[in-house]
């Protein structure tokens, strides 16, 4: 039996989170999406549920907002290995730089047929028609309706979801 070298991750890695950026990515598209809502989007597609949609992907752990803080990095690291991988285009505009599926996602996207993959492709559906369109303070605010512990996470300007995503 092969062992695992030591230091290489799964959960929560840059592989596993760059999927999921993928497959909101393509659920986005043609919008592009900036680093802060990405990150927001990331957390909110496992946890749909909490949103007002389809059951979770993942636990409802009570500490599951702390993962809000690690979660930026981690998605941005994601980002970088999926860019590198031709599967998410980097866009500049006039609010800075956001990120859109590229040409090669939808076939990746195609590909992932497990009941997991086909469940996280239907919560990004959700997540997408729901609140792609919103700005940060309609975003915070269907949020804060649905979870009041989420308000000042949410609201906090630094971490929170940008206007409109591009």
């Amino acid at each position: 039996m092969s062992k695992r070298p030591s230091g290489v991750t799964l959960f929560n890695s840059p592989l596993e989170t760059g999927t999921r950026a993928v497959v909101v990515l393509e659920a986005a598209y043609p919008r592009a999406l900036d680093l802060r809502r990405l990150t927001w989007f990331d957390h909110l597609v496992v946890h749909t549920a909490d949103a007002g949609g389809p059951d979770s992907l993942h636990p409802s752990l009570p500490e599951r907002t702390g993962e809000l803080l690690v979660r930026r990095r981690l998605v941005e690291e994601s980002v970088t290995l999926m860019r590198r991988l031709h599967l998410v285009d980097a866009v500049a505009d006039g609010d800075g730089i956001a990120f859109r599926a590229a040409e090669e996602a939808p076939a990746f996207v195609g590909l992932m047929r497990t009941t997991y993959a086909m469940a996280l492709k239907k919560c990004a559906a959700w997540l997408i028609a729901e609140f792609a369109d919103l700005t940060a303070e309609e975003m915070a605010g269907r949020i804060e309706n649905r979870l009041n512990r989420w308000a000042i996470e949410f609201r906090d300007g630094a971490e929170g979801p940008s206007g409109a995503g591009a």
